[in-house]
């Protein structure tokens, strides 16, 4: 996703620049494609000797992906009247050099972010034809979020001075308290100014369930390892590693654990195992197999660090070290003999010259993506393999859990995906109600509510037609829908609610 090409002639809005690929990130992240990151496609500039304001030409655009080994590549421009706000997209796709159709959106200036996401939609339809997905839902997506707070945000992100960086990232949060990618960006502005308590603080604003928690965490966990506050690192990693077990996070862990004066052998050696060509983890698993007396498993390990970086001083120096003392029987060997292998482990007794274990303080961003990624198509294929009407009640059920936290188009995904499983789904039938109600459809709303109550009586159905009902000003037919809900389910809050408004309004709830 390359920097929209400012055509205004206003040079104040060079910012839209970079607040196009943001939200178009974000909302094709959410549909379920890989795009890749601002920060691996500067990454990816400066590996090829290129500017970050570097405005690619075809050719240098079609050799940026190759280095990124990204299938496409989205291009656009943007213009303004000063009253209206105009976007042109459109999609090379690296393996043919063939380039769609360009895709325009416009609306007044005022609802830029809703031009923006209906942008996101049509090149979601570009890159895949049966996208099923609503383009109300993509525009409800990013409701409520206010442009002076995302200016201010995608100025923090291109500001290269860290004061005027975290100013705009503040007036961000302050304008939206709640827009999670600017708390994360203030989050780690704090850290890369080595503001750690301020950082950690802004980091754990970020609610566990918000998809940036993961990042957000691994960041708030550097921040408190270097407040020294090791239980609190360990949680944060702890939290990150449960969800995505990446060989750093779990080196992290493994560190701030034996910071606290814990054995971490099997952190490192799980980090080892998953990436054996770092030497950092192989150096960190010969430090914790010393203080186990394992001498001869931290040789081993010892010279696989010498051996992937050979300049490494402090490795060579451990390693000569450990050739001067005495050799122990190993750690499984200790084991079983005696069974004393947490007994091996003396934490008031650490060795004066043994070096710490080395934190990772950053992680890979594609991979951290593209694990997740992973999982979500193992948890998919799993799910494929379960009978038609299981697949399409799990599935729905991911779908109502995305859309209590407000993530309305992962929510959609996960409904439309169970209608195909099985189309006869009331439930997901009445979550795409809920979806269309929020984004605002009332038309298809009501509909898919009625679908799902002709399949099966059920209260989010009724509710929806309740709500629809009652702004409609047909308090009739709203009192007898949430009349049908409280027999279902004659303690529901909701219900309760919704009867004490319809009843304010003079109409009784039988």
């Amino acid at each position: 996703m390359l920097p929209f090409e400012n055509r205004s002639d206003q040079p104040n809005l060079d910012w839209i620049s970079e607040a196009i690929p943001e939200v178009l990130n974000r909302r094709l992240a959410s549909a379920g494609f890989l795009p890749i990151s601002r920060d691996d496609r500067l990454y990816a500039l400066d590996h090829l000797g290129l500017p970050s304001t570097f405005q690619p030409s075809r050719a240098s655009a079609i050799r940026l992906a190759q280095t990124l080994d990204a299938d496409y590549i989205i291009v656009g421009s943007f213009s303004t009247t000063g009253a209206r706000f105009q976007a042109k997209a459109q999609v090379l796709k690296v393996e043919s050099l063939h380039m769609s159709a360009p895709i325009q959106e416009e609306a007044d200036m005022p609802h830029l972010l809703d031009v923006l996401n209906s942008l996101a939609w049509g090149l979601a339809k570009q890159l895949d034809p049966q996208f099923a997905v609503a383009r109300n839902t993509f525009v409800a997506a990013g409701a409520g979020l206010r442009v002076d707070a995302f200016e201010n945000y995608t100025r923090g992100l291109v500001e290269p001075d860290p004061d005027e960086q975290i100013r705009h990232l503040k007036e961000a949060v302050r304008l939206d308290p709640t827009f999670s990618p600017a708390l994360l960006a203030l989050g780690k502005a704090y850290f890369a100014n080595q503001q750690f308590e301020l950082a950690a603080t802004t980091l754990g604003r970020l609610p566990r369930n918000d998809p940036n928690a993961r990042e957000a965490d691994f960041d708030r966990g550097l921040a408190y390892f270097y407040l020294g506050s090791y239980v609190k690192a360990e949680d944060a990693f702890a939290f990150v590693s449960k969800q995505l077990p990446l060989p750093e996070v779990v080196n992290n862990q493994g560190v701030t654990a034996s910071r606290r004066g814990l054995d971490a052998t099997s952190f490192f050696q799980q980090a080892v195992a998953a990436d054996p060509n770092d030497p950092d983890y192989q150096f960190n698993l010969a430090v914790a197999l010393s203080r186990k007396k394992d001498t001869g498993g931290a040789q081993r390990a010892i010279a696989q660090t010498v051996k992937l970086r050979p300049a490494d001083t402090e490795a060579e120096a451990f390693q000569a070290t450990l050739r001067a003392e005495p050799q122990h029987p190993s750690a499984p060997a200790a084991a079983a003999a005696s069974n004393r292998v947490n007994a091996a482990f003396d934490p008031t007794a650490q060795a004066e010259n043994l070096p710490l274990e080395r934190i990772k303080r950053s992680f890979n961003e594609a991979s951290f993506r593209q694990a997740a990624l992973e999982m979500e198509q193992m948890d998919e294929a799993r799910l494929a393999t379960l009978p038609p009407q299981k697949h399409a009640a799990a599935l729905t059920e991911a779908g109502m859990r995305f859309f209590n936290q407000g993530l309305i188009l992962e929510a959609e995904r996960e409904f439309q995906a169970a209608l195909v499983a099985d189309g006869g789904n009331a439930d997901a039938h009445a979550g795409l109600a809920l979806v269309r109600e929020r984004g605002g459809d009332i038309q298809e709303a009501h509909a898919q509510a009625d679908e799902s109550v002709k399949m099966k009586p059920n209260v989010t159905a009724y509710l929806v037609l309740a709500r629809l009902d009652l702004q409609a000003n047909q308090k009739t037919a709203a009192a007898g829908d949430v009349s049908e809900a409280l027999k279902l389910e004659p303690q529901n809050s909701a219900a309760h609610a919704l009867r004490q408004q319809i009843e304010s309004k003079g109409q009784p709830v039988p």
